[in-house]
């Protein structure tokens, strides 16, 4: 199957995939994996690997399923794994309630959402959002506690400054792909700064709906104000001395660091022995990895090495279930590629044309709802977009510039099932899959509007 007819069957398979999990109560995994394989076999991919007669071969379904359920663990598995080990030390050591409190001093206790939304644009400039956000979940947790705001709203607080700076600014690989693809790679610094001024309607969007939510929708681990709760002073009595603030923030900021220079260093084109040690320490899992170790000094040093064993125990009985989804959430990712239908909506990519800044916006949306992954929608659709510049009218570096952001606000709309960052963001900030669409993937939508309005704007004003 082909054409407007596969895209109508993707739209009724998400939608029976959502009644699944959230009506019928059939387990995410489940329901994402039956929804792929039935998906893959009416668009007509076949049951078996093929080779054509140039000798090309063509993958089947069972390739097509392995291929997206391997492809995701290779991606963040084991980054969320050693992220989630580094938060469990954190909390063990009371070295994330130390955080808690440097955030708090940093920016009043009236302001914990806002203290974690711009915490997490920061951190995802140089780092991926998925990975970010296991990052700084001790100290959403720990600040949960200290704070007694709501988990909801410090939740899609954090998700929305990962997101927003996931998809604007370089050196994230999404945005500089796309900006070399529309023609603009040499003027990354141009596209950083508007990266950073059109982040400013989502942030202030993804702020305001992180409190409406927030008192709307629970999370399981939310704090009951109307129950005995132990302070914060009976919290760190528990756990006598906290580790100083540098021994804290080691474990997160590294990694963080490290990443950030490989990015640099990338971008600089630099050679070398020096900085080929720089790209090893900057890729996300050596990078959380030298965090570990960071982590498991301080637990030496708070003397509590004899619970390592069972807290790397208990991080992966957590973790299992949210690496499980999220594959699955890849399998359905890969089998939408290889369909037709980023080739039909690519070769009717025209008819939309007249839509001006709008155009790639929406295409970057379809994208993204279909397969899940922002960085594909980014570089798929500045693919599709460039030949069209000069129809759509932008021909200026700001105004292909612009067109970069619209394509970046198109790959955040929307977050939902298929998305990686959807079951990290639910199941690391303790919500079911229909309380996720109603906070992550409502927010999502919220802030490509803010985002595609504020750059409508812009484009009225830049040449």
């Amino acid at each position: 199957m082909t054409g407007l007819p596969l895209i109508l069957v993707f739209i009724l398979a998400i939608i029976l995939m959502i009644i699944m999990i959230s009506k019928f109560k059939i387990h995410p995994f489940i329901s994402i994996m039956l929804i792929s394989l039935v998906l893959g076999i009416v668009a007509g991919i076949p049951i078996v690997d093929k080779t054509l007669e140039d000798g090309t071969t063509v993958s089947g379904l069972a390739s097509v399923i392995g291929a997206g359920f391997s492809g995701t663990f290779s991606s963040i598995g084991i980054v969320i794994i050693l992220g989630a080990l580094i938060g469990s030390i954190l909390e063990v050591t009371g070295a994330a309630l130390k955080l808690a409190d440097m955030v708090i001093r940093l920016v009043g206790q009236n302001n914990p959402v806002l203290a974690m939304e711009l915490m997490g644009w920061v951190v995802s400039i140089p780092v991926f959002c998925d990975s970010g956000f296991v990052i700084l979940n001790p100290i959403r947790k720990a600040l949960v506690q200290r704070t007694r705001e709501s988990s909801v709203s410090m939740t899609i607080g954090l998700a929305s400054g990962l997101y927003i700076a996931h998809v604007f600014i370089p050196p994230t690989p999404g945005p500089i792909a796309a900006a070399s693809t529309l023609g603009i790679g040499d003027n990354l610094l141009l596209v950083m700064g508007l990266g950073v001024v059109c982040s400013i309607f989502p942030l202030i969007a993804g702020y305001f709906y992180a409190k409406f939510i927030g008192k709307r929708v629970k999370a399981d681990d939310e704090v009951d104000n109307a129950e005995v709760v132990k302070t914060y002073e009976e919290l760190i009595a528990e756990y006598g001395k906290l580790p100083s603030g540098f021994s804290s923030l080691a474990p997160i900021i590294v990694p963080i660091i490290l990443m950030a220079l490989a990015s640099i260093f990338s971008m600089a084109q630099m050679t070398g022995i020096f900085a080929d040690i720089v790209a090893f320490l900057g890729t996300p899992i050596i990078a959380l990895a030298v965090g570990t170790v960071f982590a498991t000094a301080q637990l030496s040093g708070a003397g509590k090495m004899s619970e390592f064993y069972n807290i790397c125990n208990e991080t992966l009985k957590t973790v299992g279930p949210i690496l499980f989804v999220t594959a699955a959430g890849g399998v359905l990712g890969k089998v939408i590629s290889a369909s037709d239908m980023v080739n039909y909506i690519s070769s009717h990519a025209e008819v939309l044309s007249a839509m001006g800044i709008f155009f790639p916006f929406l295409l970057s949306a379809i994208l993204k709802s279909a397969q899940g992954s922002s960085t594909v929608a980014l570089t798929t659709t500045a693919g599709i977009v460039a030949p069209l510049l000069p129809v759509l009218g932008f021909t200026t570096p700001v105004q292909v510039t612009l067109v970069c952001m619209a394509i970046g606000a198109g790959a955040m709309t929307v977050s939902h099932a298929n998305d990686s960052y959807f079951w990290v963001v639910t199941n690391f900030g303790a919500m079911s899959p229909d309380r996720g669409y109603k906070t992550q993937t409502m927010n999502t939508l919220v802030m490509g509007i803010a985002a595609i309005v504020e750059i409508a704007l812009l484009s009225l004003i830049l040449h």
